[in-house]
């Protein structure tokens, strides 16, 4: 999946991103499955300066977690949303440790997305999770 659209409002409460299938083998763009996810505006704010590549003088809360786990011998290998249940979506962060284990961290999903844009990953949808997004839209 990709990213395809941020909305930021800043006088409300809640933002929105929506996620939307990336084209593969000719498929047509309006057989593309797409959902949103609502997140908060500090979320929706660090995922919006990543994209246009804007640097901020200290680092955020994202950019913290990046050198944690670059310090700690890891590698962020993809963004994985798993789960949905009552209209709250639920990700993981897949590592790899420096032994090459593969270690999964549980976070929210507009964390997670804001890691994974900074750090050029995959972001990956559990067939499952897309379909209940389907249903509850």
């Amino acid at each position: 999946m990709q990213l395809s659209r941020i909305l930021i409002r800043e006088l409300t409460d809640f933002q929105m991103i929506e996620l939307r299938e990336i084209p593969i083998n000719g498929t047509s763009e309006d057989a593309l499955r797409s959902f949103p996810i609502v997140i908060g505006l500090p979320e929706a704010q660090a995922i919006e300066r990543r994209l246009k590549g804007i640097a901020v003088k200290r680092p955020q809360t994202h950019d913290l977690l990046a050198s944690v786990i670059g310090s700690l011998g890891a590698e962020l290998v993809s963004v994985e949303i798993n789960s949905i249940d009552d209209h709250t979506y639920y990700a993981t962060l897949k590592l790899q440790a420096s032994d090459g284990e593969i270690v999964d961290v549980d976070a929210r999903p507009s964390d997670a997305i804001a890691l994974g844009i900074a750090s050029r990953v995959p972001i990956l949808v559990e067939e499952r999770v897309i379909e209940s997004a389907s249903d509850q839209t």
